[in-house]
């Protein structure tokens, strides 16, 4: 139940299948059926072409009507930031993102609706009750 990712840099990454995504990319790779890729080229022996790609995603993304400031580097911050909204531990996910540095992964992760909303909770939580019964002082 882990997919072999090679990223960047020629760095590998073994991430978490969940059922769901497994089914799908059984149903992808019985359209191929290629030992090494995933995705593969259309010869199979090389995995799938960039502009290939590049198609592939900008269909979908009209498909789904977003516009061109979408693009597929804006995966990985919505993986990040759903992940943490969830509560997943920011080092969790600076692993599945292949960071070798915290700092890169906050980059990633933004302070969302959700997030504020659950700190606010939390720090109203903390602060309860904190100042009943105390007069201020003035010094």
């Amino acid at each position: 139940m882990t997919l072999r990712i090679i990223g960047k840099g020629n760095k590998e990454r073994i991430l978490p299948l969940t059922e769901p995504i497994l089914q799908m990319l059984r149903e992808v790779w019985k359209t191929h059926r290629s030992r090494q890729w995933l995705f593969p080229s259309a010869q199979l022996t090389t995995p799938m072409y960039y502009e290939a790609a590049r198609r592939a995603f900008i269909r979908a993304r009209s498909e789904c009507g977003f516009d061109d400031s979408f693009r597929p580097h804006s995966l990985r911050h919505s993986f990040a930031t759903h992940l943490l909204e969830r509560g997943v531990d920011i080092r969790i996910i600076q692993i599945l993102l292949g960071h070798s540095k915290i700092g890169s992964t906050e980059l990633y992760t933004h302070l969302t609706e959700p997030l504020r909303n659950d700190l606010r909770k939390l720090l109203n939580g903390m602060t309860d009750g904190l100042f009943e019964g105390r007069r201020p002082t003035h010094g």
